[in-house]
């Protein structure tokens, strides 16, 4: 059965509910191995590929995520559309705490990562176009998909990708704010622009875990709140999913 779609979970996010007739598949791959092995399974009558970024037991820093293995593979097993699922903080005043975002524009800041498949000697240098970073098409489906699943979801918003591991501090918000940003995570980039370079779909899911750094009220920021807030956005996904498969 050919792959319908491929999702790759971030923080929270280390197994697809609703995922039956698992075969765990490992990949080898010219850029190593995947953060964990790639899970297919059947998901509304349909064939799902399922990645964890930071593996399984999230043993793997944003920083230190092999996005070209994991790209890779996903495309590897057949896999053309992919939704990315970020954690995220809310530099935006409508996107606080447990929002569902659909951005369609990046800003990236990180540093010392492998950001693209040319970066072997002999690989064919390709300049992709990436004035739109997500797939108009698979955005537009998604914001369908929210509309039938009764999922709200704010349709826009630039995800500035930051570094990690470390939160970020004010000033540095503050800039982003300056910039343009309207949300902050860790692990947008390089993985967009690896799936622009393989011709993949893609779109991202982006869930507000907390407030970024001097944004809303809060004084400091809890990890506690965010993996609580994690886990309620995080029960949008399969139903956002569900609804995009049903088309």
């Amino acid at each position: 059965m050919t792959i319908a779609l491929a999702v790759i979970g971030g923080t929270g996010l280390y197994q697809f509910p609703g995922l039956e007739n698992i075969e765990r598949r490992s990949v080898d791959t010219p850029f190593g191995p995947t953060s964990a092995p790639v899970v297919l399974g059947e998901f509304k009558n349909q064939r799902l590929a399922f990645l964890a970024r930071h593996g399984e037991g999230h043993s793997v820093p944003p920083h230190r995520v092999n996005y070209r293995a994991n790209v890779w593979a996903l495309h590897s097993l057949g896999a053309r559309r992919v939704i990315g699922v970020n954690a995220v903080g809310g530099i935006r005043d409508d996107m606080g705490p447990k929002v569902v975002v659909l951005p369609d524009q990046v800003i990236d800041y990180t540093h010392g990562r492998y950001t693209s498949f040319c970066d072997v000697d002999g690989a064919e240098v390709k300049h992709i176009d990436f004035s739109e970073p997500y797939s108009r098409a698979l955005r537009s489906a998604l914001r369908d998909a929210a509309t039938k699943a009764e999922v709200a979801v704010v349709d826009n918003g630039c995800y500035g990708a930051t570094q990690g591991p470390r939160l970020e501090t004010i000033a540095e918000i503050a800039r982003m704010r300056r910039d343009g940003c309207d949300l902050v995570g860790m692990t947008g980039m390089p993985e967009a622009a690896l799936a622009r370079e393989l011709e993949l779909e893609y779109a991202c899911i982006a869930l507000v875990a907390n407030w970024a750094a001097g944004c809303g009220d809060q004084a400091e920021i809890s990890l506690e709140e965010i993996f609580a807030n994690l886990a309620t956005a995080t029960q949008a996904v399969p139903k956002l999913i569900a609804a995009l498969l049903e088309g």
